[in-house]
């Protein structure tokens, strides 16, 4: 009887025990898969379950390709000193004598090498060729859009090519003709020429219903080893990488390597949600950190190069900058938000419209803007000569302009500002604006005063001025002397700012920095 009470007290704290224990485990975040009671069956715990791919793989596999791209390989002699071979940015020829790939090209049949004269003279183009030679140059991954062949990839795989092989994922090679490509995407379109069959094809998702943490799965062409499968999650949205003015990437952390441009992102409906464009990696090879064009925006631009082969865009022609909170507080805005115009490019629509230097548009057809890539995005949404309402916050007011929208140029004119008028040199006095912890003098041309020296403890130091840089303006006023400085300041404080908008100019450009100014 004894025994028994004592073996019913035993299981009693044993089971208290496994119980506690396992609450504590899970307090954690350990969760046991088998937690051992001495008097009863193991409690099994059921691990989390993970979707198989393999149906959406199955589904997809046949739509998505291998692209293969030749260039043409412009004629040259047999003489080293045509021989073009870049290596890390250095011409074959810049690399010294005793340097391996030299040694290796010249003991192997390259340029002053034994088999030199064995090759065949690299004379004219020979018949149904293009000049020079086609040479395999690239290769990256696409996918069917359409059943007659209508195939998307990347803009920087298929750059220069001449021709263009498709290899299907059963083998089939198919001979393909450029439609269309966009730079400023980094999209292309292309055709099966001739085709002979109908293709297994996929269709953009709305990617706007894609959320941070769904699967992707990234079908593709990796290092040229054919149809392979990676997956993933979507790790974040709306990313810029500083790639052009539409930076708008999704961000995965699916395996992508060097030859999965082109290919796609499947969500788990076998969807596209993004194209494979570029990753981040110190390495070269894969870290998790891969961006992929948003089917939104895939999908607008590829219809355009499926009607004309371009895509024509709106062009407003300013330069813009951030509006920070410093910047905000300067021009009297109430929040950090819409898009600071640096600079209209002279003849622009801008320009042209009456847009100004200092002007912070804040909307466009009376929805907001976010910021200068919101900006931009928005005004290239629209066709040339569209005409749009611009909102621009302007001496502490907001105000509508009419603008005609041009077509943005395929390479972006400098924002020269005319000719310039002659001007007398000002005497080089240095004078303190002891409040701002600079050091200036005017300007040689007479435009704006130059920076001598900037105080390291001062909030100038702290938003980078440095000296030999120019201000040209504070808060939109042209300044040539530290008197027309300190009066706009003094305006400024009058009108309960705390910061006054300092235009700036160095080597590299304009800018606008707020900085604080004494309220004494």
């Amino acid at each position: 009887m004894t025994e028994t009470k004592d073996r019913s007290h035993l299981k009693t704290i044993l089971k208290n025990s496994t119980v506690a224990g396992l609450a504590a485990a899970m307090m954690v975040g350990a969760v046991p898969l088998v937690v051992l009671n001495a008097y009863a069956d193991p409690v099994q715990v059921a691990a989390p379950q993970v979707p198989s791919f393999s149906d959406v793989v199955a589904a997809v596999q046949p739509a998505v390709v291998s692209v293969r791209v030749q260039s043409n390989i412009q004629n040259t002699s047999n003489d080293e000193s045509n021989f073009s071979f870049n290596f890390g940015g250095r011409d074959f020829n810049d690399l010294p004598d005793d340097h391996p790939l030299k040694r290796f090209f010249k003991e192997f049949g390259g340029p002053g090498g034994p088999n030199e004269e064995a090759r065949p003279p690299r004379g004219p183009k020979g018949p149904g060729r293009h000049e020079g030679r086609l040479r395999p140059t690239s290769q990256g991954s696409g996918f069917f859009i359409s059943e007659d062949g209508y195939i998307v990839t990347n803009n920087h795989v298929v750059d220069d090519g001449a021709a263009f092989t498709i290899v299907m994922n059963d083998g089939k090679e198919l001979d393909a003709k450029l439609v269309g490509k966009d730079s400023r995407t980094d999209l292309a379109l292309l055709k099966i020429e001739n085709p002979k069959q109908k293709f297994t094809y996929v269709k953009f998702a709305d990617d706007e219903k894609s959320r941070v943490g769904d699967w992707v799965v990234a079908v593709g062409n990796p290092f040229g080893l054919g149809g392979t499968v990676t997956a993933g999650i979507i790790s974040a949205r709306g990313r810029d990488i500083g790639s052009g003015p539409y930076d708008d990437y999704l961000q995965i952390d699916a395996a992508v390597n060097r030859g999965n441009s082109g290919g796609p992102d499947f969500n788990l409906n076998g969807e596209v949600v993004g194209i494979n464009t570029a990753i981040f990696s110190p390495s070269g090879g894969n870290v998790g950190i891969a961006f992929a064009i948003p089917a939104s925006v895939a999908k607008d631009v590829i219809e355009k190069l499926k009607d004309g082969g371009t895509v024509e865009r709106g062009w407003l022609g300013v330069q813009i900058q951030p509006v920070t909170d410093d910047i905000a507080d300067s021009l009297g805005l109430s929040e950090a938000s819409g898009a600071l115009v640096v600079s209209p490019q002279a003849g622009s629509p801008g320009e042209k419209a009456g847009i100004k230097q200092g002007d912070v548009v804040t909307a466009v057809n009376g929805e907001p803007v976010k910021d200068p890539r919101d900006l931009a995005r928005r005004i290239a949404a629209f066709a040339p000569d569209t005409t749009v309402d611009v909102a621009v916050w302007r001496e502490g007011k907001s105000t509508e302009i009419k603008v005609k929208l041009g077509e943005l140029p395929t390479e972006q004119a400098s924002a020269a500002d005319g000719t310039e008028e002659d001007a007398a040199p000002a005497p080089a006095v240095e004078q303190e604006l002891a409040n701002l912890g600079l050091s200036v003098r005017p300007a040689e041309d007479g435009k704006g005063l130059a920076i001598v020296d900037v105080d390291p403890d001062s909030d100038a130091a702290d938003k980078g001025l440095k000296a030999g840089e120019t201000i040209t303006s504070v808060n939109n006023q042209l300044v040539s002397s530290v008197e027309e400085v300190q009066k706009v300041v003094d305006q400024a404080k009058k009108d309960g700012r705390t910061r006054a908008l300092f235009q700036v100019e160095s080597e590299s450009g304009s800018r606008f920095v707020a900085l604080p100014i004494n309220q004494g």
